[in-house]
């Protein structure tokens, strides 16, 4: 009996192992099967045109409005560094 309550720990150990696993890496396995099935599928073209704009897309996208625009003043270190080099 005492055989079946440790293979049973066992088992119930390696599931919940693999749980964690799948809830702590989700992001990055969801990448890596898209990644597979997109190998695996026989119509997918790596040069379809809707396909290359992902790949040509910035890693990190710049929030809207967060850089400079003509309306914005320059800052007082910014003048301050001007007078100085003149």
């Amino acid at each position: 009996m005492a055989a079946i309550t440790s293979a049973l720990i066992a088992i119930a150990g390696v599931v919940l192992g693999w749980i964690a696993i799948e809830i702590a890496c989700k992001p990055c396995l969801e990448r890596g099967r898209e990644a597979i099935d997109r190998s695996l599928n026989p119509d997918y073209d790596p040069d379809d045109e809707e396909n290359r704009a992902g790949a040509r897309a910035p890693l990190i996208a710049e929030p809207e409005g967060s850089g400079p625009t003509a309306e914005d003043p320059p800052s007082a270190s910014t003048a301050s560094a001007k007078a100085a080099a003149i």
